[in-house]
């Protein structure tokens, strides 16, 4: 999300009919258009439905499998209002972003930072991006393996759907399954050089989410008709200072559920009418927020005290009903086939900030085909190898939450707002963005905190230093 010319854009008007758009990083109106039109061609603008779709695709990925588990933790009533609270945050962040963005005519996140803080803001934020989205798409990659080829864990092995299918056979098996989909879904998907050409996978991804929802929601309803499910918890189990501290866990989670800031600006550039962002960045938020109330709230009742950490391996035990088991295997179809979509979607963000690292001066992305292939090659290589030898998706959670995810959903943009370039902030809006910092410091290293003393006790415990 950088610009090699980082000189002021033009003001955009609301019509963008036949605009030039192929890449975050290139200027909006490129100047070398007649002189080397390659990598260009006609666009008439991104439609609202379409930039909807892209940016909840972004906002919907594999922290929707564990927000049930904060419910859990925090009860059905606070687990539910934190999910209210982070949405509500975020769509004030991205206000931040978009206000300073329209006064200082920037065209993306990190151009944004580095307008306020220098060239040292610019790359910390391209940083942030990298490194929370490369761990993002290698969880995408491990939850694909785990629900097609399955899993190990504690001595208890887990079958994939292909394994529940057809057995184990070398075709099934984690490495081949990944490598499969690498070269035939992930790949050509990472290729499209404009985020807008991803609109009608993002689509498809979203109705996959859906569905997973109403086959939880359907088999909710059916078991409180039978009688099958009991009263949930409405509020934690605080028996110390610690188990006050350990409901702080659940921030790194609900803060990069609902990270996307890294597409916004993209999103935006590629609007036939840029008066409509907002818009859509309220209506993804609506629809995402919606869904995760809905996911929260049944799987939290579905499973009670027995919600994991992953929702989705609770899809992998007898659920009490009939077609319990091919209702199973349709919801953990239909999410690992939404991962797959998502992947792109991401993707997108981490080869433009990567690149633009890397070379900074360098002539747009776009227009180097070579340099485009390596990066693109380079990054889905090492997503790849990280799924085979990265055995936890949780441990991603909570550094990627706890560090980079809390920068760009909160720090970054309270920080602008605070040193106001353009003398645009509110009291209101400065009071709101020293809460963002304080909460998103706060909370993540008490998440940090809890996170590091609870693995040395489980560590000492697999010792027999502590029972």
């Amino acid at each position: 999300m950088t610009i090699v010319n980082l000189e002021p854009r033009a003001k955009k008007t609301k019509s963008k009919k036949n605009k030039a758009v192929v890449d975050e990083k290139a200027p909006l109106i490129p100047k070398t258009l007649e002189a080397d039109s390659s990598g260009f061609d006609d666009f008439n603008g991104a439609s609202f439905s379409g930039a909807v779709f892209n940016l909840s695709t972004t906002i919907i990925g594999a922290g929707i499998m564990g927000l049930p588990a904060c419910v859990k933790k925090l009860g059905m009533i606070p687990g539910l209002l934190s999910i209210i609270l982070i949405a509500l945050l975020t769509e004030k962040s991205i206000g931040f972003m978009i206000r300073i963005s329209r006064a200082g005519s920037l065209s993306s996140y990190a151009t944004l930072v580095g307008d306020t803080f220098g060239k040292f803001g610019k790359a910390l934020v391209q940083i942030c991006v990298i490194v929370n989205n490369i761990g993002m798409l290698i969880i995408y990659m491990i939850i694909i393996g785990d629900v097609i080829s399955g899993t190990s864990s504690g001595g208890v092995h887990h079958s994939g759907l292909l394994e529940g299918w057809f057995g184990v056979y070398w075709w099934t098996g984690r490495t081949f399954v990944l490598l499969v989909i690498t070269l035939c879904v992930f790949a050509p998907l990472s290729c499209f050089k404009r985020i807008d050409s991803l609109r009608y996978t993002s689509a498809l991804s979203f109705g996959l989410a859906v569905v997973f929802l109403v086959i939880a929601v359907g088999i909710s309803i059916f078991k409180i008709v039978i009688g099958g499910i009991g009263m949930p918890r409405l509020f934690p189990i605080i028996t110390d200072v610690s188990s006050v501290f350990e409901l702080f866990t659940v921030t790194p989670v609900v803060v990069t559920a609902y990270l996307c800031h890294f597409n916004v600006h993209p999103i935006d550039n590629e609007l036939e009418d840029s008066s409509q962002i907002r818009g859509v960045v309220r209506a993804s938020l609506a629809l995402c927020a919606s869904v995760y109330l809905l996911t929260s709230f049944f799987g939290f009742l579905l499973f009670g005290e027995g919600t994991l950490d992953d929702v989705l391996a609770n899809f992998d035990t007898d659920l009490g009903i009939p077609f319990g088991s091919v209702l199973n295997d349709a919801v953990r179809a239909t999410y690992a086939a939404h991962l797959m979509l998502v992947f792109p979607v991401v993707f997108y963000a981490v080869r433009i900030n990567l690149d633009g690292l890397l070379f900074p001066s360098s002539r747009p992305l776009v227009l180097d085909n070579l340099r485009f292939a390596m990066i693109t090659v380079a990054l889905i290589v090492f997503s790849f190898w990280g799924a085979n030898f990265i055995p936890s998706i949780w441990d991603i959670f909570q550094f990627t939450g706890a560090t980079a995810a809390a920068c760009l959903a909160f720090i970054f943009p309270a920080a602008i707002i605070l040193k106001d370039r353009y003398n645009i902030a509110t009291n209101r809006d400065k009071i709101l963005s020293v809460f963002m910092i304080v909460l998103a410091v706060f909370a993540n290293v008490v998440a940090i905190y809890s996170d590091a003393l609870a693995l040395i006790k489980t560590s000492l415990s697999s010792m027999g230093v502590i029972s």
